[in-house]
């Protein structure tokens, strides 16, 4: 069996730091949330749902690594955040029967931080970096030879001569996700043998998941109900789960602890997810897209500033199930709003 290694956190409380400068990475998700989320992963292709075509093309090239007694080739995941990605790296290493060694491209700092990582590996191990590209133009340099050579130079001083020594390292994967593959360099890319997108899940994919979290948490759910918080769930599992604690939370305090449809329907709707899964935040961009720059075109910086969200999380987060839902383009001059945001939010389209 597998083991999974996390070489920073997942909470939002930082620990004692450790080798590295920074071993902690904040998030806005709570240690309960972490904990229910590794309970809800998946751990083999059985039981994970969606993303059909990147599932068994990886169960071929797994297949065959393990045939000719190899380690995996190098993966690259990338797509919207919550779709899997993690998860998929967890389900690679337990099929391969090997360790997860997780971390994120933030958590390291200088080329002693990754070697420290790399040189405690096993053959076969498998390492996941998440927001690979946020990875510092050194540390990326030393990934290079790591992932092609299996090896890496380390550089120190010894009294007055500076001394070059190579380290061998085990043949492992590398794993990496992102959430923007447009910022990754020509020379890291092209080292990843294995490059999938991941896509939106439907509905009906989403409707699965929910009912297979309802199951694993005991929670007494009706059909309706799943549908409900699937719909209204972004195509994203992560926000599925999410959205399903809370009602569940709803359900126990409100009602008599059963998810009906109108229960889900309820909850969410006090949660300020209208029935396209539209949050808040989605609604308040349409809004000042509309009445503070007339529809649009307008600039992401443009907006960011309006509207006081970060413009990574805007063009990260936020905007791509919009313009998925057709209720943004973008155009060479920036975000415009379509016939169908003002339909939703219910104003007159402009003549």
């Amino acid at each position: 069996m597998s083991r999974t290694i996390q070489t920073d956190t997942d909470s939002n409380e930082k620990k004692p730091a450790n080798n590295t400068k920074n071993s902690a990475i904040v998030t806005d998700r709570t240690r309960e949330d972490v904990s229910i989320e590794n309970i809800l992963r998946p751990k083999t292709f059985e039981h994970y749902v969606g993303q059909t075509k990147t599932k068994e093309n990886l169960k071929v090239f797994i297949e065959a690594a393990k045939m000719r007694g190899e380690a995996l080739d190098h993966c690259l995941f990338y797509g919207p955040p919550g779709l899997g990605k993690t998860t998929l790296a967890g389900i690679i290493a337990n099929e391969m029967g090997a360790k997860c060694v997780i971390t994120s491209g933030p958590a390291i700092e200088t080329p002693a931080d990754i070697v420290a990582i790399l040189s405690k590996l096993q053959k076969g191990d498998v390492l996941f970096i998440d927001e690979i590209h946020r990875l510092n133009r050194q540390v990326e340099e030393t990934m290079y030879s790591a992932m092609e050579d299996y090896a890496v130079d380390v550089i120190y001083s010894k009294g007055e001569t500076v001394v070059s020594r190579r380290i061998s390292l085990p043949k492992f994967t590398l794993v990496g996700a992102t959430t923007r593959a447009g910022l990754l360099t020509a020379p890291l890319r092209d080292r990843f043998g294995m490059i999938q997108r991941l896509e939106y899940y439907s509905v009906e994919e989403l409707t699965t998941i929910v009912h297979n979290s309802a199951h694993i948490l005991d929670v007494e759910i009706e059909d309706e109900g799943e549908a409900e918080i699937a719909r209204r769930s972004r195509g994203t599992p992560r926000l599925a789960n999410r959205m399903l604690k809370r009602v569940r939370d709803f359900a126990q305090v409100r009602y008599d602890g059963v998810i009906t449809g109108e229960v889900a329907r309820k909850s969410l709707d006090l949660l300020d997810v209208d029935a396209l899964g539209l949050d808040r935040v989605d609604r308040n961009m349409l809004n000042t897209i509309i009445h503070k720059f007339s529809g649009g075109p307008v600039g992401l910086d443009t907006l960011s500033a309006a509207l006081g969200e970060d413009p990574g999380t805007l063009e990260d987060v936020i905007e791509p199930y919009l313009i998925m839902q057709g209720f943004i383009n973008r155009t060479p001059r920036g975000r415009v709003c379509t016939e169908r945001a003002y339909n939703h939010l219910g104003l007159e389209i402009p003549d």
